[in-house]
């Protein structure tokens, strides 16, 4: 039953249903299943399917924005439970969020800030077209712990390297810095001198915990 329900969060969002892959996350809700695991195995899942899918050029954007809006329709269902669960979660640490200067997507970093809420962080979503600047007034403002630089353009990859080298110069030293996006890799993190890369928000929410240890 549990796999099932998983598959149909999955679908929904790979066909972009926004009611189905709401009243996928209530049915898997009253199934006893716990919210993040929803999200993790099912939600998330199809929203990497369909990254996969743009990515390669199979999909356009306008059916990677769908995929993202069910995403995010299945996730308000569960943000009630996740809110209760948080009050038992130590918080994790702070992590100012944002779209590099330049681009203005926005729905792979706003399901990562999602993700990183439901595992206890705070975040600090500065929104879009966010200079470097921006990011450093915040971290230093908030304490920052980890600061998070999201890309989809293959232009704006070249602006993620030009903001960390900005965050460095200023003194934030014991800021981890993790980027994500999809034009961006491993490679290519630690070629700009990133401290980590996600491929998605699942990766991302982990690697946030990892980094924040360190």
């Amino acid at each position: 039953m549990t796999s099932d329900i998983f598959k149909e969060l999955k679908t929904a969002v790979i066909k972009g249903k926004s009611d189905q892959a709401r009243s996928a996350a209530k049915k898997a809700l009253e199934e006893g299943i716990p919210p993040l695991e929803v999200i993790s195995e099912g939600l998330a899942k199809g929203v990497r399917e369909v990254g996969d899918q743009f990515g390669e050029g199979e999909v356009f954007l306008v059916e990677l924005i769908a995929s993202g809006k069910a995403m995010k329709a299945g996730v308000a269902e569960l943000l009630p439970a996740i809110k209760s669960s948080k009050k038992e979660i130590e918080t994790a640490g702070t992590v100012v969020l944002g779209t590099v200067e330049g681009d203005i997507h926005s729905i792979g970093k706003d399901i990562v800030g999602t993700m990183l809420e439901a595992n206890g962080f705070e975040v600090i979503n500065l929104g879009e077209d966010v200079p470097a600047s921006a990011f450093i007034d915040k971290a230093k403002e908030h304490d920052a712990d980890i600061i998070g630089l999201s890309a989809l353009l293959t232009s704006s990859m070249l602006r993620q390297q030009e903001i960390i080298e900005a965050i460095r110069k200023s003194g934030l030293d014991n800021v981890k810095i993790m980027i994500g996006g999809a034009p961006t890799t491993k490679d290519w993190a630690q070629e700009i001198k990133a401290d980590g890369w996600a491929g998605d928000a699942v990766t991302a929410a982990n690697l946030a915990k990892e980094l924040a240890k360190k």
